[in-house]
């Protein structure tokens, strides 16, 4: 785990972002504004704009937390539901069915095609590849398909059943005022997203903490039988990336440090909101690699079907060795275990240089 849960009070700034010194880090309400300034604009369009098909950019996401290797002991029992057990299908893939069935039957009656024109296709001699993988996710393309899975939770939500502690209303994250209109309509996708992104740009965080703060989201939907709502989305998903960043990082950010980003919030506000949040959850925030891969693989199925990719390459020599090179670091982890032991012999020493040397 790499830390003990506490809620972390200190007047000076958190080791996470000390390494990274020159960087800017939205002050005040920066990240409230990119998510709600357009929005409130547009707040009389009830109908929410539905997520195109976009790509991205190379280069992102290239930190590897390896949390998708850390199990939850055996005798933990678990519950029949996707945050728990990975034979579970997710919440928002459920959800985001009956739109998809729309969108394909709307598509046959159209005649329209669903596949991309500059779709490119794999052959004996030619493999297409992209860079992102269930240890090592594309940034970009997980925030995108994670928000997207948030946006489903909240257009075919049951109802608005929610709790003190998430209500904007009684917690408003800004110092001005918000209007009544904001909370009656759904946020599109590209508000959540915008709010998502800018948080995990502030804070540094990494793709795979973007899945772990999914799981935690539909353990609360599923523990506390609540819904995500207009009013409730924003500290929901703050309080998970919260807990996620704190659980799963070796250096994390702490709650002082996620205050700055917000301009009506205190340091006693977050800490009881992390602890409501682990309360709800009845403290299980242990994520295990299966359910954590059926996250990923969900995702990665909802980004597909609607229309989001990652940008693919060709697979090269240099890629084709760079593959390798995580193959064998795979399977040398076990070295190191065994290297403490005294047990590792210089045959397997030699091909972990080998394949170090390849990959950097």
């Amino acid at each position: 785990m790499g830390n003990i849960l506490t809620c972390c009070v200190c007047p000076r700034a958190s080791p996470e972002l000390d390494q990274h010194q020159g960087s800017v880090c939205p002050c005040g309400s920066e990240i409230y504004k990119t998510a709600a300034g357009d929005m409130i604009a547009g707040v009389l369009a009830a109908a929410a704009v539905e997520p195109g098909e976009v790509t991205f950019e190379a280069g992102e996401g290239l930190h590897v937390h390896h949390i998708c290797e850390r199990e939850m002991p055996e005798d933990i029992p678990l519950e029949s539901n996707s945050s728990d057990h990975p034979k579970a299908s997710t919440i928002f893939l459920r959800k985001s069915q009956t739109d998809v069935q729309e969108k394909r039957k709307s598509n046959y009656t159209k005649h329209v095609s669903t596949e991309r024109v500059t779709q490119q296709y794999s052959s004996c001699s030619t493999i297409f590849l992209d860079d992102s993988t269930a240890s090592q996710p594309h940034l970009t393309m997980t925030l995108k398909s994670v928000t997207l899975a948030i946006y489903y939770h909240i257009k075919q939500r049951d109802a608005d059943r929610s709790l003190g502690i998430f209500d904007e209303r009684l917690h408003p994250l800004t110092r001005e005022e918000v209007l009544e209109e904001y909370f009656k309509y759904d946020p599109e996708h590209k508000f959540i997203f915008r709010f998502v992104h800018t948080l995990f740009k502030a804070v540094r965080l990494t793709a795979e903490f973007a899945i772990v703060s999914l799981i935690y989201i539909e353990r609360l939907v599923s523990y506390a039988d609540i819904d995500i709502c207009p009013t409730n989305w924003k500290r929901i998903v703050l309080g998970a990336i919260l807990l996620a960043s704190k659980v799963w990082s070796d250096l994390a950010v702490w709650n002082e440090d996620y205050c700055k980003l917000f301009e009506n919030i205190t340091v006693a506000e977050m800490n009881e909101l992390e602890r409501q949040f682990l309360k709800l959850i009845n403290y299980n925030i242990g994520v295990t690699g299966s359910v954590y891969s059926r996250f990923y693989f969900d995702l990665r199925t909802l980004a597909h079907d609607n229309g989001l990719y990652s940008p693919v390459y060709l697979l090269d020599r240099e890629r084709a060795w760079k593959l390798e090179a995580f193959s064998r670091m795979e399977q040398h982890k076990i070295f190191y275990s065994a290297a403490k032991n005294g047990s590792l012999s210089a045959d397997d020493l030699i091909h972990l240089q080998r394949a170090k040397a390849i990959l950097f």
